[in-house]
Order: C-alpha cells, then structure tokens, then sequence
C-alpha cells in the first residue's frame, strides 16, 4: 500500500503545492535559453576554428 499512498501524496502535491509558472514566463525562460544557446554554442564554434587554425599551423611548422 506505499505505493498507493505515495502516488496519492504525490498527486497532491503537483495539484495543490506547487506554483506553475504562466505562460508569459514559460516563453520568456525559452527565449532566454535560446539566446544562451546560440551564444555558448557560438563560443564553441569559434574555439574549435581556432584550434583548428592552430594545430594547423604547428603542424606546418613540423614539416
């Protein structure tokens, strides 16, 4: 019966407890992941072309 008594708890909580946020938060938080989404991802773009241009060189060097 804990199962039972945990699912009922469980149910009560999400219904009664928690506070959902709005839909004007909810698409705020997307944009704002988003835009930090393409920033980091940006970042990481621009690092592998400069390792990239680096090891590059070094290995001309090499030669």
């Amino acid at each position: 019966m804990g199962i039972v008594k945990y699912s009922k708890e469980s149910y009560d909580e999400l219904v009664n407890k928690v506070s959902w946020p709005s839909w004007n938060e909810l698409q705020n938080s997307a944009i704002v992941v988003s835009i930090a989404s393409l920033i980091i991802a940006m970042v990481v773009f621009l690092m592998d072309i400069s390792f990239e241009n680096i090891l590059n060189l070094f290995y001309k060097l090499l030669n």
